[in-house]
């Protein structure tokens, strides 16, 4: 499955457009995860944590839109727009979503 952010496919014609398709997922950080933040956030520095969950999110989105584009009949989603939102008490989760245009390319 190709998956892009541009509108178009270099080299390759798009011989039909299915529709939209799009993907979320929503994690949860833990409590162990924001103390460390904190910290973080006081002494500088990356959180590694929180940055294993927002790529797994972002791949589970992605994987979850393309499962939807296949299931279409498509073998591209063209259009690619991955957005991040807080969620929850607090904001305490993270919903990422995935959204782009199921195609069949040559």
């Amino acid at each position: 499955m190709l998956v892009t952010t541009t509108n178009t496919v270099e080299g390759r014609r798009i011989l039909e457009y299915r529709g939209i398709v799009a993907g979320e997922a929503i994690m949860g950080a833990n409590v162990f995860r924001d103390f460390f933040a904190s910290i973080r956030d006081i002494v500088g520095g990356r959180s590694g944590g929180y940055e294993k969950v927002l790529a797994d999110a972002r791949e589970t989105a992605i994987a979850e839109m393309a499962e939807r584009a296949a299931e279409m009949g498509c073998n591209a989603v063209i259009g690619v727009d991955i957005d991040y939102e807080t969620v929850g008490q607090g904001g305490s989760m993270l919903m990422v979503t995935a959204a782009g245009t199921a195609v069949v390319v040559e």
